[in-house]
């Protein structure tokens, strides 16, 4: 079943994966949260690549959790701000968060 097939599904879970099911779009609301709104700064923060970030960004705007708004018109580039949608998900990512470091701690190399 395709990822697209699930938005008919009787679990919210499984229609929220539809939506935010991959590690590209969590972190770019990751860095929503943390204050990035600009292509090129989550580009640099994420190492995705233009082509994935693009199409990204283009469906957490159809899907209301980004608004674009232009700050330059020569050349045009946008902002992408969360909507109210979009800051509902902070909790959730919070979580992840939060079990992210409890569960899998950064392993340092010891310096002996």
């Amino acid at each position: 079943m395709k990822w697209s097939e699930l938005s008919d599904n009787w679990c919210p879970v499984a229609r929220t994966l539809s939506v935010l099911g991959d590690r590209w779009t969590l972190l770019i609301l990751r860095d929503c949260l943390l204050g990035l709104s600009r292509f090129e700064q989550f580009a640099e923060s994420s190492g995705m690549t233009r082509h994935i970030l693009a199409d990204r960004l283009k469906r957490l705007v159809e899907a209301g959790i980004l608004v674009r708004n232009p700050y330059s018109e020569a050349p045009k580039r946008y902002d992408y701000i969360l909507t109210e949608k979009g800051q509902e998900l902070a909790p959730a990512l919070m979580t992840l968060r939060d079990w992210g470091k409890k569960h899998l701690p950064v392993r340092r190399a010891s310096t002996s």
